[in-house]
């Protein structure tokens, strides 16, 4: 497993034990893991999740009166080191 997909493994797991059931997806650039917050959640759990999401390259909450809250986080993958990482015909 890549260290972009431990740390999206981890945080999912965080978020498992503050009570949520997260969701992971895999992309092409990154990992985006998302969780739907329950509006009873406490104040402590609350300070669990903003503690998991922390590590995420971005994360937000989604709030809408039809869906709820989701929590999301997206951890970007690893970019190569060497090689031709601008792709055929990249110029500055």
């Amino acid at each position: 497993m890549s260290a972009s997909g431990e740390t999206a493994a981890s945080l999912a797991a965080r978020l498992s034990a503050a009570g949520l059931r997260p969701r992971v997806e895999e992309h092409t650039r990154f990992t985006r893991v998302e969780a739907e917050v329950p509006d009873t959640l406490s104040a402590e759990s609350w300070r669990e999740v903003l503690d998991a999401v922390a590590v995420a390259d971005r994360f937000g909450l989604l709030a809408t009166s039809l869906n709820g809250r989701t929590l999301w986080a997206v951890v970007r993958r690893t970019v190569p080191t060497t090689g031709d990482v601008g792709g055929p015909g990249y110029q500055r």
